[in-house]
């Protein structure tokens, strides 16, 4: 199976190499309450084993995520500021409104944020795209005013 690179910034790398470390050293944790709900007897009726199995799933199921996104990680820099590219930090004029976002590769979008993937609707619309560029984006007047 041909793995596909994950395009990540700097400071996604970080974040998710602190993920994994954080859920790493959360395992003992969780093995313990594991083994406290079994001692409970009947593990047929006993939700806070069960909640602890899930939970132990959910972290190790993560992990491997991580793991599998950090060993096929492409690191995007911020490069040329003549186009809005992978890494780069956009100031757009959406109807009047002045939005900032860091264009980054759907891993670690977060529109909450101000990080935008380059797959998304917005991303799409302006990737490649110069300061002073204008387009149409659902029906609204955009303006790509900085790359930065």
């Amino acid at each position: 199976m041909i793995k596909k690179s994950v395009s990540l910034t700097a400071e996604g790398k970080r974040e998710l190499e602190q993920e994994l470390d954080n859920l790493i050293k959360g395992r003992p944790e969780i093995t313990e309450r594991i083994a406290t709900a079994r001692a409970f007897g009947d593990l047929s009726e006993n939700e806070e084993y069960s909640s602890a199995r899930n939970e132990q799933k959910i972290a190790e199921s993560r992990i491997l995520e991580i793991q599998e996104i950090l060993k096929n990680a492409k690191i995007i820099r911020g490069g040329k500021k003549d186009s809005a590219t992978l890494g780069a930090v956009i100031v757009l004029d959406m109807a009047g409104k002045k939005v900032e976002y860091a264009l980054v590769g759907p891993t670690e979008a977060n529109p909450l944020e101000g990080k935008i993937s380059n797959e998304s609707p917005i991303g799409k619309a302006v990737f490649g795209r110069k300061a002073g560029d204008s387009f149409d984006f659902n029906g609204k007047k955009v303006k790509l005013l900085e790359i930065k």
